[in-house]
């Protein structure tokens, strides 16, 4: 069976995050594989909104009251980046997700549209793994992180621009990517 068709079966036949009739297409949450499981049947005008943040309605997006607690953890990804972008706390702090799916809603390519890059201008992502350019005194943690250590897995904090997070000798920091490249 084709997504489109599981989708429509799924959704039953309106948009999932607005319940639309009218002008449905699949939509993959990214970052996705393209499979069910990480894709939405939307309509024309969710899908608009989603790819031009700036023309989002929140009046459009009143939906998202009931599409947040929907049992598809993409439905509830893309309702979080929607709200998110939206500047909605109020309505985030409501949303239930597991750990898997919260690191997902969080994931590059969420709705705030922030593009980390390394000093070489390589587009970093959360997940990647960093090497430390120059010796970086750590305040408050009283050590230095080396030039040439390896920070693995690292994560981009949406509240401090310019920064990556990652773990040096066991303590998470924060650090500016203008000292860093991808490994």
């Amino acid at each position: 069976m084709s997504v489109e068709k599981e989708l429509t079966k799924r959704s039953g036949g309106v948009c999932e995050l607005c319940k639309s009739p009218e002008d449905l297409s699949v939509f993959e949450v990214a970052p996705s594989d393209g499979s069910v499981e990480q894709s939405i049947y939307i309509c024309k005008t969710c899908k608009s909104q989603i790819e031009d943040p700036s023309s989002m309605d929140e009046a459009h997006f009143n939906c998202l009251n009931d599409a947040m607690w929907s049992e598809v953890p993409a439905v509830v990804v893309m309702s979080y980046r929607i709200l998110k972008a939206l500047g909605r706390e109020d309505l985030l702090d409501m949303i239930y997700m597991d750990d898997a799916t919260k690191s997902w809603a969080d994931a590059a390519g969420s709705s705030n549209g922030v593009v980390v890059k390394d000093a070489n201008g390589v587009e970093l992502k959360a997940g990647d793994s960093v090497v430390i350019l120059k010796d970086l005194e750590v305040k408050g943690a009283g050590f230095t992180a080396k030039r040439g250590t390896t920070v693995k897995n690292i994560s981009i904090p949406q509240d401090v621009e310019g920064h990556i997070e990652g773990r040096v000798n066991g303590t998470k920091i924060y650090l500016k990517t203008e000292f860093l490249k991808k490994a």
